[in-house]
């Protein structure tokens, strides 16, 4: 049953009265806020505050006619509660009423034990949002919402007409008192369970008497003025921006908070109303096309998706872009036009597409980005950049797939741009530097994660979740790091030097390593979780070789690829002799072939199903098999090893007529009449990999696919157990390093979201949905043939004696000549009326591409003022939309077509008039 002196009270925030239809009842967020937390003789009391006219207790006790010591009590409750302001005015306590928002709802919030005792808190401040939203449409010009962006200050220093009130510094340099407290929206979100991995503590910071409120209620510690700029700078760093409550006055506030525009429930307005001109600051964000390079950046910490990537080449048909018309302010704005899903339908690309490079890389890399710092001789910048998704370039410099040169657009012209060879020179410089990059720490969260795997996948996990702060150990089974890298690939195709080299870093950022340790044998899951592990990435790759099921495949001198690397990368004494015959057509089988020709093989014959064209593995590796005397014998596969006395002689293999059927689905089909016998001394066998799972799924709720690759959530990783996610290998199957390393960010991202509580896997999170644009509707034949530069010719006779990776790199001055071949075919675009100006974009811009531009001149109204502005912007409004009706009914009338129409309407009228005339 509703409390009639709580609904009273409700009523008096909001300055509403009962009977009418703004009236608050029992069912609204306002009553339902103060519900669990006022008693009837609190509200009695607060009946008697005013709003922003402080009073004394005694004052107020003589107008509630109670006792003054009775009414200071029941005035602290309040204040502690977050329903009464307090303040010590000329050493008096002081208390009176603010507005729900900026005010009461966030005082109520931000009390940590009643908003943890009371979820109905939080979502009444969630619901007041909800209700509150679409009330504002179109009504609220530039500088007179309750919220307002204010820039980075940087992002403006340039800005000749910047006023006083824009810049972060004035208000705390003008003020002595500061406090920080923890976000209300955030908490509010958390306490839902619908938090989108921005945490909530540390973030607003109050000053002058807010702080004062604040401190002494117990919503803030108080922090010195160097402390408060620490806050807004690591806020910044964190890509998030600041919003002032913005109802004081011009130059006049009272909270600064750091907010993201996937909780904030402020911004939401803007992102999910579309009623930007609320919260906006008078500036917008303008990109030089020219200096821009699609980094992505920009597009990642935008706060309301203004930013997305496109293209700057020219079109051969010019592709339309339709413009805004529609506005708050001259539309009818209902749920038709507003964005509910804003939380997770985030964009990054518009609809034309953008380079093909970033889209084809499966960590998304800001490849012309890199590409183009490593032309301006910018390489550890650019290496950092290369690091926000992928933490190995050195490694990938030597091994990568290059699909982001398969896809090249200079490919249309002559060449395509040699990425890798750049990346590697990058990762090379910083290899070579006493002082290596190690990436700064964003957080220190402390929370203890566990790692199965060091391979490319479970490294990847543990740099990113190192960087956030979490205390990281990885376990590996072997008694040496690198999975695959260090123990699938031979030396000459990457020293492991390079791969130590990587970890290292890893190693700077406090990462744990825990060597010979199989878990699911020496130790359970359940054994880490009861030491306090919170959280376990699986990435334990495809670490054995897979049998062909042939007769004879036991027999003594017949090993799996997997194996045989292992065995020669851990160094142990492994010498052939005489003929080798190698089965299968991938990567690892044309590292095998290698590799068997450096430890004393005569000769190695390959032998595959696939054609020379459908070998998956790469052209590159297939030729520098073919110039170390390789032979490669395409379409043939076996069908039994022929032994005696126990030992291998040779294989006798059949012929393959088709590798695939109409689906694409592998389904070999055999000659078995053609076969062919070859001697063999020793049988290789790379026609596939396998897991060893253990004991690592014992008494666990994971489950298998068929192909004993681990079911996850395709988006999140999250496996059958709630704090278990996998990636690499044991997801896909046998891949790439590079997309394992890809998964690995993708885990950390999901880990951090589930330790820290309140945290959705998914609201917020970039889906990294890339697609690229149409090249056969560019204009290219404008641009001069550049020749691809190459690196110097090694001598594969003496290669194929050494395991040194004998590959040269490229010199500076190839690098600069290379770069200069990019056809910076992406850029950044903005959508001026979605951008707020909050400047996110422009100190995360490396190249000076996007900056602020004042495009307003408002300043703030205080409270006092604000209701006639509305009441006015409401009946120009009316007014817009009327006349906007009616223009498009006048265009609709005498629009081209419909003249026509109407002239045949009435050629047809005459011409059945003269028919009845006569």
């Amino acid at each position: 049953m509703a409390r009639e002196k709580i609904l009273d009270l409700a009523n008096k925030i909001s300055r509403t009265k009962k009977g009418t239809k703004l009236e608050i009842k029992p069912e609204h967020p306002e009553y339902m806020v103060l519900e669990p937390i006022v008693t009837d003789e609190m509200a009695e009391v607060a009946l008697c505050l005013e709003l922003r006219k402080p009073k004394s207790a005694e004052e107020i006790a003589a107008l509630c006619s109670k006792p003054v010591d009775k009414t200071k009590k029941l005035l602290w409750e309040l204040a502690i509660a977050g329903v009464a302001c307090v303040n010590k005015i000329d050493g008096v306590d002081k208390y009176w009423n603010e507005i729900w928002v900026p005010g009461h709802m966030e005082f109520i919030v931000n009390n940590k034990k009643n908003v943890k005792k009371y979820p109905q808190i939080a979502k009444a401040f969630d619901d007041y949002g909800k209700k509150r939203g679409p009330m504002g449409v179109g009504i609220f010009t530039v500088g007179t919402g309750v919220m307002r962006v204010i820039p980075i200050e940087t992002a403006i220093e340039g800005e000749s007409r910047r006023a006083s009130y824009e810049e972060v510094s004035k208000y705390l340099n003008e003020n002595n008192l500061f406090s920080v407290s923890d976000c209300s929206c955030r908490t509010s979100r958390e306490v839902a369970g619908e938090g989108c991995g921005h945490l909530k503590e540390d973030m607003c910071i109050q000053f002058g008497s807010a702080a004062e409120y604040y401190i002494r209620t117990g919503r803030a510690r108080e922090i010195t003025r160097e402390e408060a700029f620490a806050v807004i700078k690591k806020a910044e760093e964190n890509g998030l921006m600041h919003s002032i409550t913005n109802t004081d006055g011009p130059g006049e506030a009272h909270a600064i908070c750091n907010c993201c525009g996937c909780s904030c429930l402020a911004l939401r307005n803007a992102s999910m109303y579309l009623n930007n001109d609320m919260m906006r600051s008078n500036y917008t964000a303008q990109v030089d096309e020219e200096k821009c390079v699609a980094c992505g950046e920009c597009v990642g910490v935008c706060p309301v998706n203004a930013s997305k990537l496109g293209k700057k080449l020219c079109d051969k048909t010019p592709i339309s872009v339709e413009e805004r018309k529609d506005f708050p302010h001259n539309t009818e704005w209902g749920p038709d036009k507003w964005n509910p899903d804003y939380r997770t339908n985030r964009e990054n690309v518009v609809d034309t597409g953008t380079s093909p490079c970033k889209t084809e890389c499966p960590a998304n890399i800001s490849v012309q980005g890199y590409i183009k710092l490593a032309s301006q001789g910018k390489y550890k910048e650019a290496l950092e950049l290369i690091k926000n998704d992928n933490p190995f370039p050195a490694v990938c410099g030597r091994i990568c797939p290059s699909k982001c040169e398969s896809v090249c657009t200079r490919s249309d012209v002559d060449d395509p741009i040699a990425i890798d060879e750049i990346k590697k020179f990058i990762a090379e410089q910083d290899l070579n530097e006493v002082n290596r990059f190690v990436p700064k720490l964003r957080h220190e969260y402390g929370n203890k994660i566990a790692v199965i795997g060091a391979g490319p996948s479970g490294l990847s996990c543990a740099y990113y979740l190192a960087i956030d702060g979490y205390k990281v150990t990885v376990f590996e089974k072997q008694n040496a790091l690198g999975g695959m890298l260090t123990l699938g690939i031979p030396s000459f195709r990457l020293d492991k030097d390079v791969v130590n080299s990587e970890i290292n870093i890893l190693k700077e950022l406090g990462v744990e390593f825990k060597t010979g340790v199989e878990v699911g044998k020496e130790i359970s899951l359940e054994d880490l979780r009861s030491q306090g592990y919170e959280a376990f990435y699986l990435a334990i790759g495809f670490q054995a070789g897979k049998k062909l099921g042939v007769e004879g495949e036991d027999a003594e001198g017949v090993f799996t690829g997997v194996e045989f690397l292992r065995d020669v990368n851990l160094g142990n004494d492994i010498k052939l002799e005489g003929n080798v015959v190698v089965i299968g057509g991938g990567n690892v089988a044309i590292d095998v072939a290698r590799t068997a020709t450096r430890v004393g093989a005569s000769k190695v014959d390959m032998f595959c199903l696939e054609s020379r064209k459908q070998m998956p593995a790469l052209e590159e590796e297939v030729e520098e098999a073919l110039s170390e005397d390789i032979e490669i014998n395409n379409s043939w596969g076996p069908k039994r090893i022929l032994v005696e006395n126990g030992r291998v002689v040779g294989v006798e293999l059949k012929k393959c007529i088709s590798v695939f059927d109409q689906d694409e689905k592998f389904n070999p089909v055999f000659d078995e009449n053609e076969t062919k016998i070859v001697k063999a001394n020793v049988v290789l066998i790379s026609a596939g990999q396998a897991v060893v799972w253990g004991g690592l799924l014992n008494d666990t709720k994971m489950e298998l696919h068929s192909n004993k690759t681990i079911k996850v959530d395709l988006f999140t990783l999250q496996t059958g157990e709630a704090d278990v996610f996998a990636g690499g290998d044991i997801m896909t199957g046998p891949n790439f390093a590079i997309n394992a390393i890809a998964l690995g960010k993708e885990g950390a991202i999901s880990i951090h979201r589930y330790v820290q509580p309140g945290q959705s896997l998914i609201i917020g999170r970039d889906r990294r949905e890339y697609h690229a644009f149409d090249k056969e509707n560019l204009i290219l034949d404008r641009y001069d043939h550049i020749p691809r530069q190459k690196v110097d010719h090694v001598d594969f006779a003496k290669a194929k004696e050494s395991f040194e990776d004998l590959r040269y790199t490229f010199t500076e001055e190839q690098v600069k000549k290379e770069t200069e071949r990019c056809l910076d075919c992406g850029a950044t675009y903005v959508d001026e009326y979605l951008c707020l100006g909050c400047g996110a974009c422009t100190i995360r811009c490396k190249f000076d591409a996007i900056t602020l531009t004042r495009k307003y001149d408002a300043g703030s109204v205080p409270l006092e003022k604000l209701k006639p502005i509305i009441i006015k912007n409401m009946i120009k409004r009316k007014g817009r939309i009327t006349a906007k009706k009616v223009t498009t009914f006048v265009t609709g009338v005498i629009s081209p077509d419909n003249k026509k129409k109407s002239k045949s309407k009435s050629k047809s009228k005459s011409k059945s008039k003269s028919k009845s005339k006569r």
